[in-house]
């Protein structure tokens, strides 16, 4: 287990850092030809954040339209339905910056959950070119963090489908409402190249406290425990 705690003094500055580091990330794999695969979460601080990106990569001239968009987790909902995550980044930053289409790989939420989890594995197979039973591995997944330290659509006492799937995305149940998800699994946090937690919000003090005790069981500690490094970037004290 290991992590590097970040903190800032607020949203907004929570918002700037993670922005400004993450367009350093994409200039540097556009100098070098690499390929760029980022997950987007959901949540208020991810809006913050990604409208932050879309105004300094404008500032800053760097094209986002290397990067291939996938998502971490998505409501079952139809792609304009004021629930879908895909909808938040598609106002917040794609279409601002002009992110051709090809490389949006949305989560199809209009589907049922067991169908949109199949073709988003394919879907990120197919990008990475990884077949069989390996794992595809994203350069980065962004995480949101909720009350219940619950990370992409992975909550607390989900059942062992859920959190013991060797899948890339499993069908998820959310206890709010639209409860019916689609979420990366365990499996595919833990082979992320790069994971970046943004935890926002004096209510998630507790959730942020517990998931850094060593030997706790909420999902963000999970996650922590099955990586070698993550970053978590947050404004709540200390």
């Amino acid at each position: 287990m290991g992590h590097d705690l970040i903190r800032v003094g607020d949203d907004v500055a929570l918002a700037a850092l993670a922005a400004e580091r993450w367009l350093d990330m994409v200039e540097a794999a556009a100098q070098t030809g690499r390929p760029h695969r980022v997950a987007l979460a959901g949540g208020r601080i991810t809006k913050r954040f990604l409208e932050r990106v879309a105004q300094r990569a404008i500032e800053r001239a760097i094209r986002l339209d290397g990067v291939d968009f996938f998502w971490g987790d998505e409501r079952c909902v139809p792609p304009a339905d004021p629930e879908s995550n895909f909808r938040l980044a598609q106002e917040s930053l794609l279409t601002r910056v002009g992110v051709p289409v090809e490389r949006i790989h949305r989560v199809l939420g209009e589907l049922d959950p067991a169908t949109a989890a199949a073709m988003a594995e394919q879907d990120l197979r197919r990008t990475t070119g990884v077949d069989g039973e390996a794992m595809p591995v994203l350069d980065l997944v962004f995480l949101g963090m909720g009350e219940d330290a619950h990370v992409a659509s992975l909550f607390p006492g989900a059942s062992a489908e859920v959190t013991e799937s060797s899948a890339v995305y499993v069908p998820a149940t959310g206890p709010k409402p639209p409860p019916r998800r689609v979420s990366l699994t365990f499996r595919a946090l833990a082979a992320a190249t790069e994971v970046w937690v943004l935890a926002s919000g004096s209510g998630k003090e507790a959730a942020l406290k517990a998931s850094l005790t060593p030997g706790s069981g909420t999902p963000l500690a999970r996650v922590l425990r099955e990586r070698a490094r993550t970053f978590v970037f947050t404004d709540i004290p200390a």
